[in-house]
């Protein structure tokens, strides 16, 4: 028997054809359409959806529907948009993303160690200055967040020869890295750090966390960046520690409004890096074969993969 499962999602088309191929070829029994393309009476029979970004309505004509498998690791849209706590939503855990996060954070904790921002500049100016070159043991970097990205990214970081520190909200222990957790905490590694990683997920508890108060007490000269979501950082806490020169250099790979719009005055910062959401993209091939497991589990035993909290936000 072959299992009916919509893809739902707000994708531009090559994207569809492209995830549909590869999902066919992980779930070769099971019978993946787009939601366009299932008939009313069809869609009563769903139980199981595979989503990416979708539109509430769309899920909305799926009556039966019992749990979703999100595409991406951030699912904080989809908790906001889903309030009906009846469907279970099950985030992408995929190895292969968090050795992507960790590679693209060692390679941009990297470019602000070897002082690339700084010779950038210099080059537009036609300015040949050298730099002292730091060891990697004397800069402290921190990461905020230490799930399982931030795990990943920690111990890779800690690999290379830096001295790291973490911080979550409830206390973690990490083989070769000092945890801080709670307010005072997270106070404690704004003065010690030199280069802050931002990997928390955006929930109730985060959004904002990092306002004024977190930046007047960074050490002077340290650097940002978030590969998070753009809603932990406040905004214009963020935009006044770079005037201040509290914030030496920012890499920004998430933004409130993507792609960031051409008017933004971030753009032509030179103390600011901006990515278009580059830090940590789905694989495909390894995220079909880890939704294709989870489906199989489900239709095998009826039972749903581990959910996201709905109080906790991940």
């Amino acid at each position: 028997m072959n299992h009916l499962v919509p893809f739902v999602h707000n994708l531009p088309n090559d994207n569809e054809s492209a995830w549909l191929s590869i999902l066919r070829t992980a779930m070769p029994k099971m019978d993946i359409r787009p939601i366009r393309d299932i008939s009313e009476k069809d869609r009563n029979s769903v139980e199981v959806a595979i989503v990416a970004n979708p539109a509430p309505a769309d899920l909305s004509a799926l009556p039966n529907l019992k749990w979703i498998q999100s595409l991406w690791a951030g699912v904080e849209k989809l908790l906001g948009e889903l309030p009906d706590d009846q469907i279970a939503i099950v985030r992408l855990i995929d190895p292969q993303l968090a050795e992507t996060m960790a590679e693209a954070v060692l390679a941009w904790t990297l470019y602000l160690h070897r002082n690339m921002p700084k010779y950038a500049m210099q080059q537009t100016q036609r300015e040949w200055k050298q730099h002292d070159v730091l060891m990697a043991s004397e800069r402290t970097i921190g990461i905020l967040g230490l799930g399982h990205l931030g795990k990943k990214s920690a111990n890779r970081l800690h690999q290379n020869g830096f001295k790291v520190v973490g911080w979550s909200r409830s206390a973690k222990k990490l083989p070769g890295v000092e945890t801080f957790n709670g307010d005072s905490g997270l106070l404690e590694i704004a003065k010690q750090v030199d280069i802050i990683v931002v990997l928390l997920p955006s929930t109730p508890q985060t959004r904002g966390l990092l306002e004024h108060h977190f930046f007047e007490n960074m050490k002077p000269g340290a650097s940002l960046i978030n590969f998070a979501r753009a809603d932990i950082i406040n905004a214009d806490a963020l935009t006044k520690g770079l005037e201040d020169r509290r914030i030496e250099h920012a890499v920004l790979d998430v933004f409130l409004n993507e792609p960031l719009p051409k008017t933004d005055p971030l753009w032509n910062n030179p103390h600011v890096t901006v990515l278009p959401h580059i830090s940590a993209p789905t694989n495909m091939h390894t995220a079909s074969q880890i939704v294709a497991e989870n489906l199989l589990t489900y239709f095998t035993s009826k039972e749903i993969p581990l959910a996201v909290s709905r109080q906790d936000g991940y």
